[in-house]
């Protein structure tokens, strides 16, 4: 990888070789960072070059990518979401400019599928033949997607209130799921142990390095799709803080190379009943860990993993941290579907909750630019769906009860 100069420590700066098994540092355990030859990336890429490739997923930007040159680039295509343009709902909550990164399309809705594909990659430069990962929903079905597509046995441990749609992809994928009975940190703890003991490659936030790299393709989409002019700020759900920490990543490498000369400000949003890393912001102090209790399955994670990368995010963007109650982020989903036709599960529409939090009590500007991020697709959890939207009308087929029900409704019928 000529691209690549090593893997840095986030804690004590030692540097060491970036291989496909490089986890955390050998010398403090703490995170790895990947290092790239900016110069390298300017020489062999340049806005024109990528805006002539055909190709619309995350491998167009393989220059800003940890991945061999040979590469055999996994099967499903991920990356390339759409960004809309959102007029209707910019007017709804008063701010000039917004776009919504809708990456809920990606193969098995999430924005996951970014980070499972590098972790295909690797283990295929690796030359092993089994992944596996925790998670509480989306990472895992997305590793279950990516994985099967490329051929890759995974074995996959999920806490036990994971929804069943999410489930039910892993199933499908033929993952070999275990349904953890307790909470993300006792299916973390399991995980783990699981591949010390029989060595599979590991898909964990937490532990690997590249998944970041992947995650951030998310913010090297955005400013292509902006033409490089970067927006004001970027709103983004929060859980274990590999995301936040990913997109992050991504904007300080486009302005490394050039590509970029401005970084936007990061708007953390987590749940009330779950916000151990917005609270370490609020309150200038080190995070510690909370129960988690909130609908947002996938940004219930009362003990992060990756709270040094978000910490740093929040903090080097000058960013803001916004915490949503459970019936804002239902109010979310609504919101969007009725403004933008976009379909968010929960933690999936919460960094647009946030951001409609942020401007009524005035933490951004109304002039400025955003971009929201959808992390996840409604269908993931329906049951969820359903009680942010209600149940529809049922009556039997007469015309006279249909009037009886719209009336009922109050809808305006001329």
């Amino acid at each position: 990888m000529k691209n690549v100069i090593s893997a840095v420590c986030v804690h004590c700066g030692h540097e060491v070789e970036a291989t496909p098994t490089t986890y955390t540092c050998p010398k403090c355990g703490g995170i790895m960072d990947i290092k790239y030859d900016y110069k390298y990336i300017r020489e062999h890429l340049t806005k024109e070059k990528l805006a002539d490739r055909k190709d619309p997923s995350i491998w167009r930007f393989k220059e800003f990518l940890p991945v061999a040159e040979d590469l055999n680039y996994p099967k499903l295509r991920v990356g390339g979401s759409p960004l809309y343009k959102a007029d209707r709902l910019a007017e709804e909550l008063g701010v000039k400019t917004l776009y919504i990164k809708d990456d809920g399309i990606n193969p098995t809705a999430s924005l996951k599928d970014r980070a499972s594909a590098l972790a295909v990659a690797k283990a295929y430069e690796a030359g092993m033949d089994t992944i596996a990962c925790s998670s509480t929903g989306n990472a895992a079905s997305s590793l279950a997607g990516n994985a099967a597509a490329a051929g890759f046995k995974t074995y996959i441990f999920v806490p036990s209130r994971a929804p069943k749609g999410k489930v039910s992809q892993l199933m499908i994928f033929g993952a070999n799921v275990v349904s953890v009975q307790g909470s993300y940190e006792d299916t973390f703890r399991l995980s783990a142990e699981a591949i010390e003991r029989w060595g599979w490659y590991n898909r964990n936030a937490a532990i690997n390095p590249y998944l970041m790299e992947g995650k951030k393709t998310v913010s090297l989409e955005i400013a292509e799709q902006l033409d490089f002019d970067m927006p004001d700020y970027i709103a983004l759900s929060v859980g274990d803080g590999c995301t936040i920490g990913g997109v992050w990543k991504g904007l300080k490498d486009l302005y490394e190379a050039g590509f970029i000369d401005k970084l936007p400000r990061l708007i953390s949003v987590q749940s009330t009943g779950c916000y151990p890393i917005n609270r370490a912001i609020q309150e200038n102090a080190p995070w510690r860990p909370m129960e988690e209790n909130t609908i947002a399955d996938s940004i219930a994670v009362g003990v992060p993993r990756n709270p040094d990368k978000a910490l740093n995010a929040i903090r080097e963007s000058n960013g803001i941290a916004v915490n949503v109650t459970d019936e804002e982020i239902l109010s979310a989903m609504r919101l969007l579907g009725r403004t933008c036709g976009v379909f968010g599960e929960p933690a999936g529409v919460t960094g647009t909750a946030g951001l409609k939090k942020a401007l009524e009590e005035g933490l951004i500007p109304r002039d400025a630019s955003v971009v929201s991020i959808v992390t996840g697709n409604g269908l993931k959890d329906t049951a969820n769906a359903i009680k942010a939207a209600g149940e529809p009308i049922s009556i039997p087929a007469d015309m006279n009860l249909l009037l009886k029900a719209f009336q009922e409704k109050g809808f305006d019928l001329k």
